[in-house]
């Protein structure tokens, strides 16, 4: 990895989007795996401790971005590390902005041949037709700040007055909302480990308590509320063909490191939903979970991501 004995790692998380709260559980989390042997490691709450960072970055051999959401899974990070010359792993400027729009990313999973649900993208202030939306994507319909994390925003509308209050919603965190047509079925998410060359970790399957139309963000990190199978009870053919997809859309993206993206089973197809550019990072997260199935517990997992971020940099 490196020629000095003890790596200084810097886990950067908290920052300041609506996902702040999941960032900081999970940093702390890194901060207690990560090996004191092989790192010497140092938190920065990237609300408070930014200049602290700046100031420091010469002494830093590598990043850990245990960030969410804006500001840090969205390419600005990814960008003020390579100002400061600190490696980091995951994706870069572009891989991570394209991630985190929801639109471009399904542009691309489609210029790739990926499948995806019927959109619709609407802005604030813009007006839209209810009938001819209706007749687009047709009821339930799903509205989804376009760059959030989390399923932060996001609902199902099942008629007028459920899409007039979910747009208002959508519409107070972002400026651009999309529309999806609902696909029923099984959720499940498809992880993706290494640079050049990519392994396919195991499909999880998610499956919310009833309490939950589809895995919202109380479904993602209230205990107790959602089960979490790895690997996914499916047909063999479609395992593959999941696990392509996933290949598929972190090539299409023009990800490294890591990523986790999420679909629908409906039957006999596998629709994709978006792709994570960072994924949760505590030992019951979606990601360490499918690692671990795969023969990589968390810390092992930390240790691996830190060496891609210092190979794809050499």
């Amino acid at each position: 990895m490196t020629n000095r004995k003890t790596l200084r790692v810097a886990v950067l998380y908290g920052g300041k989007s609506s996902e702040r709260d999941v960032s900081i559980a999970s940093g702390n989390q890194v901060i207690q795996s990560l090996d004191p042997v092989r790192y010497r490691v140092t938190g920065y709450d990237l609300r408070d401790d930014l200049p602290r960072l700046v100031s420091e970055a010469q002494s830093l051999d590598v990043a850990l971005i245990i960030l969410h959401g804006r500001y840090g899974e969205d390419g600005t990070v990814q960008g003020l590390l390579e100002l400061l010359g600190i490696p980091y792993q995951g994706a870069g400027v572009l891989g991570s902005a394209l991630a985190m729009n929801k639109l471009f990313s399904k542009l691309i999973y489609r210029q790739a041949g990926l499948p995806v649900a019927r959109d619709r993208l609407l802005f604030r202030g813009g007006g839209y037709d209810t009938e001819t939306l209706v007749q687009e994507l047709g009821w339930p319909m799903v509205i989804k700040p376009n760059q959030e994390g989390s399923s932060v925003g996001i609902t199902i509308a099942q008629d007028r007055e459920q899409l007039e209050a979910g747009l208002k919603k959508a519409f107070e965190l972002d400026p651009e909302v999309l529309l999806e047509e609902y696909l029923e079925g099984r959720e499940i998410t498809a992880g993706v480990l290494g640079n050049s060359e990519l392994q396919a970790l195991p499909l999880v399957e998610i499956i919310p308590s009833e309490k939950y139309l589809f895995f919202d963000y109380e479904a993602k990190y209230k205990e107790g509320a959602s089960r979490e199978i790895c690997p996914a009870d499916l047909d063999p053919e479609i395992t593959r063909r999941a696990q392509e997809y996933g290949v598929r859309a972190h090539r299409a993206l023009g990800l490294r490191g890591y990523s986790r993206t999420d679909m629908i089973v409906r039957g006999e197809e596998v629709f994709l939903l978006e792709t994570n550019t960072i994924p949760g990072m505590t030992p019951t997260s979606l990601l360490p979970l499918a690692a671990r199935t795969a023969g990589l517990d968390f810390s092992a997992l930390l240790d691996r991501l830190i060496e891609l971020a210092l190979e794809d940099r050499k």
